[in-house]
């Protein structure tokens, strides 16, 4: 994979990050998307796929490590989004409280960056969609993205 790629992502996953709390604090089209603990989960994947591209993008010693890193958080990202496609799809399965919100809500980092890691919503929730598409589907539309671009890479330099 080039240089110039984790960068390319980097900015990209940054750029998601970002949207995900302009909808969250200052809202889209009058409607906040309060995160879910699944949503809170997705956005760890997608900071730690940014972080380890921009590492790798800094680090050329090292970068075939953080390739394999980001590699591995696309495709859990993309197993957490696919879960939260079928908590969706089966709304019965959530009793209320999220025993998950408590157990995320708990994480030190949580209470170091709350505006950006801390559930406050459920996952059931339906929400408008933005540009014709759910918030979820973007996210799961993304991590498959991430995933082919980085297995696509894989067989063509590695």
């Amino acid at each position: 994979m080039s240089k110039n790629s984790y960068l390319f992502v980097f900015i990209a996953c940054s750029f998601l990050l970002g949207f995900a709390l302009y909808i969250q604090h200052i809202g889209w089209l009058g409607v906040y998307y309060p995160p879910c603990p699944l949503c809170i989960l997705q956005r760890i994947g997608f900071l730690i796929i940014a972080l380890t591209c921009l590492m790798a993008y800094c680090f050329e010693k090292t970068r075939k490590v953080f390739y394999y890193l980001a590699l591995l958080a696309s495709l859990l990202g993309l197993a957490i989004a696919i879960r939260h496609q079928w908590v969706i799809a089966h709304p019965e399965s959530s009793c209320g409280l999220d025993p998950l919100e408590v157990l995320i809500n708990q994480f030190s980092i949580v209470q170091a960056v709350p505006f950006f890691f801390k559930a406050d919503g459920f996952c059931t929730t339906p929400l408008p969609p933005i540009l014709f598409i759910s918030v979820p589907i973007w996210s799961l539309l993304s991590f498959c993205f991430l995933f082919i671009f980085f297995i696509k890479n894989f067989r063509l330099k590695h």
